[in-house]
């Protein structure tokens, strides 16, 4: 595409509307020979990990593995145009396919619904900008979800390590039902899924203690360097295709002591609209069923997808220098997903394993994907056939090394040194998780937000009796404080009346405020104004002064300064006419002009006793 003319601001502006919907339009005009020789590498790299992993993570959701590889190709190849980030990929996830399991009650035609309106749900929040609900999910929650996920992940896997049939799917359960059967275990099953986590655990510490690349210019040092390293990258292809192989050897000599994944449709998937309602043996399941059996699956997937694909693109945009665009990441999850359950995907998002050997290997754009999406195609074509043989036990153990790394033990550590009030939240969310998911996040975020919304229903407010009382908000007063400030204001200063003549409200640190707020010291006005005590207010700001001017305060009294408030409360002056509204309004803030009074002064318990009648004046306004 030619550039636009700088001349032409219409066509300028609508190149770049056009350029922020298709990132791939920034980089494409400046992709190099050097660039594709990476990518070609990374994307290869990636398409060894995903397709072992993809099986897994469909035993995860608790569909037939295929289903697994139908998941995987659609994200490379939209991620591609729409994404922002050059590393992150779009596949299955042992987190979301445990959300699945939750939500799609293992059955394919809810799971590939479930995909569709996760997308739709999707694209709506990217067109109207609603990626900022993210931030009301914190990090104690995150890390509370994703630890428990591991665990219960990981424990689900136990049964195939096993060899065990017929364990349920609740956790409880499944601790319970697993311990018990425990001598039911199959030694086939439980030597191979050992030996491969052994050998998986292995090849991960020696590529995490693999220093970087030889700068020396021999050939064999090179050559070894790179060998070792794609064989601990590409550690979870190389361990099922072992396994595989001495499966087969077992079924060439006529016994079989592992528990096989099983024949798999070979070819690709059709391209077809999703089922919007199902055939059931009691009739027909209508769609407004199938949603409502879904529940807050749909909120909590979409939700939980974007969350995971903008962490990870949060993190590896800031460790190789760029930034990413959390609505344009929505749009592309959205038509990933939309298009992915043409394809009978369920809900995918984007993967931190495979995000991470993306990045390690230099992937340079988001093209790498087309090749990894290529590479799942051509598994689906040519070696379904070859997926019969692979052990469960194996895919346990890829699954067990893959999300174990998810617990976060130093968390809890952490959190009881900076907020121990944070472990609520985070341990909430731990612990309901393993009754159900969908329970331990709403209950986290739920109690997240009642710690955020605590401050403002009760802000700290400092206290000090001067001669005259001195009450200070710590911040903006909203509605829900607004009792809590009356209570304390009057409180306070009923305790003190036979002492005090006046209450001063200094607001510097009170930025915003709302009309209940304004209704609530207008009934504090006239609390005080029955006991003879007046209240007047300091440091008002611009936004505040505003709001309670047009208000129409009875008595209405602002001064710039606590010592001004002192001195004009304690020597009880008696004020002038009141100042018009449209005066103050102009007026702005500061020591409103008043015209007082002449003669002396009363004295101080004169002013306390007549307080009704005279109010202190100076720097004030009076409406």
């Amino acid at each position: 595409m030619p550039a636009p003319d700088p001349q032409d601001p219409a066509r300028c502006c609508s190149y770049r509307a056009v350029q922020k919907r298709l990132p791939i339009l920034s980089w494409l005009p400046r992709y190099s020979l050097a660039w594709l020789q990476l990518d070609l590498i990374a994307g290869a790299t990636v398409g060894l990990t995903v397709v072992p992993q993809a099986l897994a993570y469909a035993e995860v959701a608790g569909l037939p593995v295929q289903y697994g590889l139908y998941s995987s190709f659609m994200g490379c190849f939209v991620y591609c145009f729409l994404g922002t980030a050059k590393d992150v990929t779009l596949g299955p996830t042992a987190i979301m396919s445990l959300l699945v399991s939750s939500y799609a009650f293992h059955d394919p035609v809810y799971a590939v619904l479930l995909a569709f309106l996760s997308g739709c749900i999707q694209l709506a929040m990217g067109l109207l900008r609603l990626g900022f609900l993210l931030d009301f999910i914190s990090c104690p929650v995150i890390k509370g979800f994703t630890s428990a996920a591991s665990i219960t992940i990981s424990f689900n896997q136990v049964k195939n390590i096993l060899g065990l049939q017929g364990i349920p799917r609740q956790f409880f359960l499944q601790v319970y039902q697993t311990l018990r059967r425990i001598g039911e275990t199959r030694a086939g099953d439980a030597i191979l899924g050992l030996a491969c986590l052994v050998a998986l655990t292995g090849l991960g510490a020696m590529k995490s203690r693999l220093p970087r690349a030889p700068s020396v210019e021999l050939l064999s040092t090179r050559v070894s360097y790179r060998i070792v390293w794609i064989s601990a990258t590409a550690r979870n292809a190389l361990v099922v295709l072992f396994a595989g192989l001495v499966a087969y050897s077992f079924q060439v000599m006529g016994s079989q002591p592992f528990t096989l994944t099983g024949k798999i449709p070979q070819g690709l998937p059709a391209f077809q609209l999703p089922l919007f309602s199902e055939v059931a043996p009691n009739g027909t399941v209508p769609f407004s069923r199938m949603v409502q059996d879904m529940g807050d699956g749909l909120a909590v997937v979409p939700l939980m997808g974007l969350l995971e694909t903008i962490a990870i693109g949060k993190a590896f945009a800031s460790q190789n220098d760029y930034r990413i665009d959390p609505n344009q990441e929505l749009l592309a999850m959205g038509v990933t997903n939309v298009l992915g359950s043409f394809v009978s995907s369920y809900p995918v998002t984007g993967s931190f394993g495979r995000t991470a050997v993306n990045a390690q290997t230099g992937a340079c754009t988001p093209a790498g994907g087309l090749v990894t999406g290529a590479l799942v195609l051509l598994s689906l074509a040519y070696l379904t056939s070859f997926f019969y043989y692979i052990p469960k036990a194996a895919l346990a153990a890829v699954i067990i090394c893959a999300v174990l790394p998810m617990f976060d033990a130093g968390i809890f550590r952490t959190l009881w040194r900076v907020k121990r009030l944070d472990l609520v939240p985070l341990c909430v969310t731990f612990l309901l998780c393993f009754w159900e998911i969908q329970y331990g996040i709403v209950a986290g975020v739920l109690v997240s937000g009642v710690l955020l919304l605590y401050p403002i229903a009760r802000p700290p407010i400092k206290v000090s009796d001067r001669g005259e009382l001195l009450v200070q908000p710590g911040s903006s007063l909203h509605f829900p404080a607004i009792e809590y400030l009356r209570d304390t204001v009057c409180g306070r200063a009923l305790a003190a009346a036979s002492s005090l003549c006046s209450v001063i409200l200094d607001c510097r640190h009170v930025s915003s405020i709302d009309y209940t707020v304004v209704v609530g010291l207008a009934d504090v006005l006239r609390e005080l104004r029955k006991r003879g005590l007046s209240l007047t207010f300091r440091g008002l700001q611009d936004d505040v002064l505003q709001a309670l001017l047009s208000a129409g305060l009875e008595e209405f009294q602002h001064f710039t300064s606590w010592q001004e408030a002192a001195r004009r409360s304690g020597a009880g002056e008696q004020l002038g006419p009141a100042v018009p509204l449209r005066r103050a309004l102009a007026a702005g803030h500061g020591v409103h002009p008043v015209r007082q009074r002449s003669g002396p002064a009363p004295s101080r318990g004169a002013s306390c006793r007549g307080r009704a009648a005279s109010h202190c004046p100076g720097g004030w306004m009076s409406l």
